[in-house]
């Protein structure tokens, strides 16, 4: 028996329909699954075998093959777990219902409960430009989704309430809506730099026309204090800004119980970091500081001090806004559009820790 679900791939900032067609035929007993996947959706045959047993359900002992297509792109996360136990769960007749518009997105634990993945809204904005009606989520990425309009976001805890959801034997539960209290930083204020008339002037021409800054003087001045509360007199960020801005940090798995990031952002790396974390890249490339600084501030501090590969890296994202990490198999483009705020000390630090007599 045949069975098709859907789930998505994020590749960059961008997400893509996932089709996973899953087969049960006599054979030797056992889950094959093929379409260019990464060890971690290799790995998702355990996970879901463990979790449909322990969720209740009989595992036909046959052989089962998944095939996620298109075949041509890499899949890596681990958000096609749920997909695949339902696909499964429908060759079995434990799913009955017809379910085409439905994307699912979740990983499974051993217990059969979902875990949030990465990635939800970029997957949610595919859901809605691809014309699916309802979404599936983990349950602790409903208020990340939920910001999109045009799609039903259905929210779930395990996959018990999956399959009785999608028999319509069960409606869920939605979370409350926090409020977003990340709209103003209180911490901070330009009202707090007194003094350095040039400098705060400098500072405010910066936050209003997105220039890029280099300050330079002694230890003490207030080059950093300055630095810090530039994304407080900057203009708020469009709603437009807030989505992308938000999409980098759900991708990267580094964003506060699923707000939109309605804060610009400020970014402060150490001088000893590596050229990958800076720009993004990495086996499965994923977005770096600059990315991370996307419509705020980087803020590269004792610059002197940093690798100069590291500052020659940046002149192509400062002039395109964006960077391209190219691999063998696919490119993948992040957002980029960062003020550069830089600091430094008219004498090195090396000269400064030694005592010249």
């Amino acid at each position: 028996m045949l069975s098709i679900t859907n789930s998505a791939s994020v590749q960059g900032i961008d997400a893509y329909p996932v089709r996973i067609e899953t087969d049960i035929s006599n054979g030797l007993p056992g889950i094959e699954m093929v379409g260019y996947l990464s060890s971690e959706v290799k790995e998702a045959k355990e996970r879901v075998k463990i979790a449909i047993k322990n969720s209740g359900y009989d595992f036909i002992n046959r052989k089962i093959t998944v095939n996620l297509s298109p075949a041509d792109l890499k899949k890596s996360g681990t958000q096609y777990d749920l997909a695949i136990a339902v696909g499964m769960l429908v060759c079995e007749d434990v799913v009955r219902n017809n379910n085409d518009d439905i994307m699912i997105l979740g990983e499974l634990k051993f217990d059969g409960m979902v875990s949030r993945v990465n990635g939800v809204l970029s997957c949610t904005i595919m859901a809605v430009n691809n014309n699916f009606k309802r979404i599936i989520v983990p349950y602790d990425n409903y208020e990340e989704a939920h910001v999109i309009s045009g799609i039903e976001v259905i929210p779930i805890r395990n996959l018990i309430e999956c399959v009785n959801y999608l028999n319509n034997i069960y409606t869920p539960s939605r979370p409350t809506i926090k409020q977003n209290s990340e709209g103003t930083n209180t911490e901070l204020d330009f009202s707090d730099v007194k003094g350095q008339f040039m400098a705060r002037r400098a500072a405010e021409i910066t936050a209003a026309g997105m220039h890029n800054l280099l300050m330079a003087g002694p230890p003490g001045a207030g080059k950093t204090m300055i630095a810090r509360r530039i994304p407080t007199i900057m203009p708020e960020l469009t709603y437009e800004e807030q989505i992308e801005l938000t999409r980098i940090y759900s991708i990267a798995g580094k964003l506060n119980e699923g707000r939109l990031m309605n804060r610009r952002p400020f970014r402060d790396p150490h001088h000893s970091i590596t050229k990958t974390a800076l720009i993004g890249g990495g086996h499965t490339p994923m977005p770096g500081e600059i990315s991370y600084a996307n419509f705020g501030i980087l803020f590269m501090d004792e610059l002197p001090e940093f690798n100069r590969d590291n500052i020659e890296v940046l002149r192509q994202p400062l002039e395109e806004h964006r960077i391209v990490i190219n691999r063998i198999n696919n490119s993948v483009i992040y957002p980029a559009d960062f003020t550069l705020v830089a600091a430094l000390n008219k004498v090195p630090y090396y000269f400064r820790t030694k005592n010249i007599s």
